[in-house]
Formats: C-alpha cells, sequence, structure tokens
C-alpha cells in the first residue's frame, strides 16, 4: 500500500470513529479525529461535512459554515455539502447565501422537489414572494399533491393579499392531509382578511383541534371573536393564554 492509500484509509477511519462519537454527543473527542482525518487527507469531503454537522450540532454556526464551505469547493457537485451550507446559512439568519447554496443544489438536480422547497422558502423568508412563486411552482409540477410547497404557495398569494386563491390552494392541501395544522390557521387568516370572521373562527378550531397547545391559532381566534362580536368568548381564551 502507498502512502497515499493509507493516508485515505487512516482519514476514512478516524472519520468513522469520529461520527460515532458525535452520535454519542462526545463532541469534544469527536472534533480531535475529525482533525485527524483531515490531517490525513484534506481532500476527504465527507469528513468536512461530518465535521460541519457536529459544528453545527455544538452551535458553532461560523466553523460549520467553513467545514461545508470546503465541501463544496472540493466536490461542487455534491448535493449533501450544499444543502447543509444552505442550512448553516439560515442558521446565522444569513438567508443570501442560504439562497445561493440552495440554488446550486437545485441546479444539480432541477427534478428534485425538495430543493425546490428550499430555495421558495428562503426566498420567502426575504419577503420575494414573486421569485419564490416560480421555484414553488417547479416543486407542484413535479409532484402536484406536494403539500408543503403547495402551503408555502398559499403563503405566497397570502401576502400579496389574493385571499381567494390562497384559499383554495389551503383546501388542497387539507385535501391531501387533513391533519396539516398549518393549513387551518393560514385559512382563518385568509378568512379574516375576507371579513368571515365565523369561517375564520371555523379554521382555527380546525387548527386547534389538531393541536390544542398551539397557542397562535387560538390567540388569533380570539381576535376573530372580538371582530365578530363575540366578546365573552374572547375574553374567555384571553383568560386562558
Amino acid at each position: 500500500m502507498n502512502s497515499s492509500s493509507y493516508c485515505q484509509d487512516a482519514s476514512v477511519y478516524y472519520d468513522n470513529l469520529a461520527v460515532k462519537l458525535v452520535s454519542a454527543r462526545n463532541f469534544s473527542e469527536a472534533m480531535d479525529l475529525f482533525n485527524k482525518s483531515l490531517d490525513q487527507d484534506k481532500t476527504n469531503v465527507n469528513a468536512w461535512i461530518h465535521k460541519g454537522n457536529a459544528e453545527k450540532a455544538m452551535r458553532d454556526y461560523n466553523a460549520s459554515i467553513r467545514s461545508f464551505d470546503q465541501a463544496t469547493i472540493l466536490d461542487g457537485k455534491n448535493a449533501p455539502a450544499w444543502s447543509a451550507l444552505s442550512d448553516a446559512y439560515s442558521s446565522v439568519k444569513d438567508y443570501a447565501n442560504a439562497t445561493a447554496a440552495a440554488a446550486q443544489l437545485a441546479s444539480l438536480d432541477p427534478k428534485n422537489k425538495a430543493y425546490w422547497l428550499k430555495k421558495g422558502t428562503l426566498l420567502q423568508m426575504q419577503g420575494d414572494f414573486g421569485n419564490a412563486t416560480a421555484d414553488l411552482d417547479r416543486a407542484i409540477t413535479i409532484d402536484p399533491k406536494y403539500k408543503d410547497a403547495l402551503y408555502r404557495k398559499a403563503l405566497s398569494e397570502l401576502s400579496a393579499n389574493n385571499t381567494s386563491q390562497t384559499i383554495k390552494l389551503l383546501d388542497r392541501v387539507i385535501a391531501i392531509d387533513g391533519k396539516y395544522k398549518l393549513a387551518y390557521n393560514a385559512k382563518g387568516q385568509a378568512l379574516e382578511m375576507q371579513g368571515d370572521y365565523e369561517g375564520a373562527i371555523e379554521a382555527y378550531d380546525g387548527a386547534l383541534a389538531i393541536d390544542a397547545k398551539w397557542t397562535l391559532p387560538l390567540t388569533n381566534k380570539m381576535h376573530a371573536l372580538l371582530a365578530a362580536g363575540r366578546q365573552k368568548e374572547a375574553v374567555d381564551i384571553l383568560l386562558r393564554i
């Protein structure tokens, strides 16, 4: 075995041991082993990714970004590296760079609906609902029953005050998954914007039937009750929150 092969094998060995230590949440020793792995072979892309995952788990987000970035430099077609880099940037609320990484991810596999959802969601977080909708439409074209993309597109429509289209999309989500509590809450908001307070209350009740401890639809229901002139019921909720 030549020295290059030996170093590569040693790098893989140390990386595998480090991953096991991370699973046991022994981060200190794991980081030592990741460093040993990379000392043996700095081109070990998996070691860079695994090290970045450990750093992210330790909330050392800037370090994880450096590790994931190094992985993408070594292998620009490595989807897990681009996905992890996007998530790490999101952790520090750097949504511009998170979106750029997600764009690279989507370019690697344009038929992967989850990649378009990731990019579209990140664009929404920056207030770019128009471009977000284009990406979400790509995901929906791939899978017309992709409930998460349909829900996200409904949020874009809601932001533009297109409440009728919002409700249509959310009804599609609920038809696919009757336990999708986020869709009920968003539908309630759309109905409130239309002035249909009783309908909104019913939608919020749908969310609460799924998750009785979720305070957001409960608070929203209180406001809808007030708007509907049902003050006593609204006060009862206020006393419970």
